[in-house]
């Protein structure tokens, strides 16, 4: 039987992001969905537990998956673990006042088709506490596995099962490339063009150089700014913004400081 060629380097543009994990077995079992689905690039933040590449819970979870699990990278802050990124999705079953525009996991998986190619990166939470506003807030969707509302606690390498899971057959469906997820526009006419995404690098200055804009003009209280910059970010994160939008901006935010010219942060 002559099975379809596939290019794996393809699933390399996707990468699984665990952040503060308590159990090495779950790192394991991370490790092992993502295999089965054709991806590798997996990077731990700030791990609870000593040595999870090479605990041997984690070796006997990873069943099979044991190059997956040494060739993953450990990294002490979420900036680490997103560089190179250009997309990215948490992973979470709680939903937040001011998270990013919300999708299931078919619909992020679907949007991976659409042009421009992408770096993108779901983003898994501690076991017990999930994930911290302040990196939902960072993220350009939330995804929210729509599983029995009376009991939709899943198991860490369960979620990331599903994930791996609709994102291969959105590859393989769409022809085999990894595009950056575009949000759906409904009735809305397409925009013809695409530029290049911006990465979440960009982004975080961005916001970052604004928010010292709106300080320095006094429409933000840097004493009290309330929930200004998280509405700001959900906003733009509906945008998705791309390189020149984010230098454009950034452009705005100088002139509104007086600081033409003057390095930004």
């Amino acid at each position: 039987m002559n099975l379809p060629q596939i290019n794996t380097n393809l699933f390399n543009q996707l990468r699984f992001i665990l952040v503060e994990t308590s159990r090495a077995g779950n790192i394991g079992a991370v490790a092992r969905a993502m295999k089965t689905m054709g991806y590798s690039d997996l990077v731990l933040v700030t791990p609870r537990c000593d040595h999870p590449l090479h605990d041997p819970e984690a070796v006997a979870f990873a069943s099979g998956a044991q190059d997956i699990l040494a060739a993953a990278r450990v990294v002490g802050s979420i900036a680490e673990a997103l560089q190179g990124v250009n997309f990215a999705a948490a992973v979470s079953a709680r939903l937040r006042e001011f998270s990013p525009p919300v999708l299931s996991p078919r619909q992020f998986a679907g949007q991976l088709v659409a042009p421009p190619e992408a770096r993108a990166a779901l983003i898994f939470g501690n076991e017990r506490f999930g994930l911290p506003n302040e990196l939902v807030e960072k993220c350009n969707v939330l995804i929210n596995i729509p599983a029995n509302p009376e009991y939709s606690s899943l198991n860490l390498s369960q979620a990331a099962q599903v994930l791996a899971y609709e994102c291969r057959m959105a590859v393989l469906d769409g022809g085999g490339v990894l595009h950056t997820p575009r949000l759906p526009v409904g009735d809305a006419n397409p925009v013809g063009f695409h530029g290049e995404a911006a990465s979440i690098a960009q982004i975080e200055g961005m916001y970052a150089h604004l928010e010292q804009a709106l300080v320095h003009i006094g429409f933000l209280d840097a004493s009290n700014p309330r929930k200004l910059m998280p509405r700001l970010k959900r906003l733009f994160a509906r945008a998705q913004l791309e390189k020149e939008e984010v230098n454009i901006l950034r452009g705005i935010a100088r002139h509104m400081s007086g600081r033409d010219g003057k390095q930004d942060p």
